[in-house]
């Protein structure tokens, strides 16, 4: 391929990637497009599920119970937070997807582009190995190991992050008590999922992934939770989007809720160079399916064990006010 090509097809998927990475709704929106598009990459197809709960997550803000538990400060710091890595990771994988359909619509690899985007080593040998052998797990088990490197430095152990949100009392307090969960609806009233447990390890959220990634290509309710993706719009709020929701709260789309949020991202480094991390030990570690996956009943109680607390400081608030 010649260098004015390579020069064009660079700027066309920067300009597309720059285009959906305005916020959560577009992101989730480009990953379903994406895998309706190339069902082989399985990856595009969690990444859609997970931005979904992102973004419930950041709505989930705005509500009168978070407002009760949570102060203003506290709850800004959760919304950069989400934001910052969804924002990330899409920055890193999407234009992975884009030279890969380029690839597909012109019967040659041209991963020799992903290094104009910051891709970690590790992850171009394992696009030259899918696009050779066809591996469909093994290369979504990859991107869920390469995104969740992707985002452990300049996220999860930087120092900003670290310190004002996954080393607070605030944080262990809600992983403590489960109350950090992905949830994939099914049928009717049933939600299907996993807890996060102890974010910060970066071996933890890969189980996660591998976990989730289970539930939708291999558990008895796949069809349910694929059912769901195909019919029902995302708006980015929990209350809306999730029918069968416990609460009678009320809740705007996200778009409403919040607004755009300007990144800067000048400083990347390829975390494949870092020995302490071993990504191919990773690869080829067993996936055990989660113990307990149906948390219909589960997050329902959670859901009220919230509640409950909310209305208890609520009222505390009220004593104090009137004394």
């Amino acid at each position: 391929m010649n260098c004015q090509f390579s020069q064009q097809a660079i700027g066309f998927i920067q300009k597309v990637a720059f285009k959906y990475n305005q916020d959560n709704i577009s992101r989730t929106s480009a990953y379903a497009n994406f895998f309706m598009a190339n069902p082989e990459i399985r990856w595009a197809y969690l990444a859609h599920m997970v931005s979904r709960n992102a973004g419930w997550s950041m709505t989930d803000l705005t509500s009168k119970t978070y407002r009760t538990l949570l102060s203003k400060e506290w709850r800004r710091r959760l919304f950069i937070t989400y934001e910052r890595a969804n924002w990330l990771i899409f920055s890193d994988a999407y234009p992975q997807l884009m030279i890969y359909r380029l690839s597909k619509d012109m019967k040659r690899p041209l991963f020799y582009l992903l290094p104009a985007f910051s891709v970690s080593h590790w992850m171009m040998r394992e696009w030259e190995y899918f696009w050779y052998y066809r591996d469909i797990n093994r290369l979504l088990y990859a991107l869920i190991i390469n995104e969740q490197h992707v985002i452990d430095k300049p996220i999860v152990q930087s120092n900003p992050f670290k310190k004002t949100v996954f080393q607070t009392s605030i944080f262990k307090w809600q992983e403590t008590l489960h109350f950090n969960v992905v949830l994939f609806p099914g049928y009717m009233t049933r939600l299907y999922g996993c807890t996060v447990k102890d974010f910060t390890s970066v071996t933890e959220r890969i189980k996660l992934g591998n976990q989730l990634s289970w539930l939708l290509f291999q558990s008895p309710c796949k069809k349910e939770i694929y059912h769901y993706f195909k019919t029902v719009p995302y708006t980015g709020s929990r209350l809306i989007d999730i029918r069968s929701h416990p609460s009678g709260e009320r809740s705007l789309p996200l778009r409403v809720t919040f607004p755009y949020i300007w990144h800067d991202d000048k400083h990347r480094i390829d975390w494949s160079n870092d020995t302490r991390y071993k990504p191919n030990k990773a690869l080829h570690r067993y996936v055990k399916r989660p113990v307990q996956y149906d948390l219909t009943k589960w997050y329902a109680k959670k859901h009220h064990q919230m509640l409950m607390a909310a209305q208890l400081i609520a009222h505390v608030k009220r004593k104090l006010n009137n004394s």
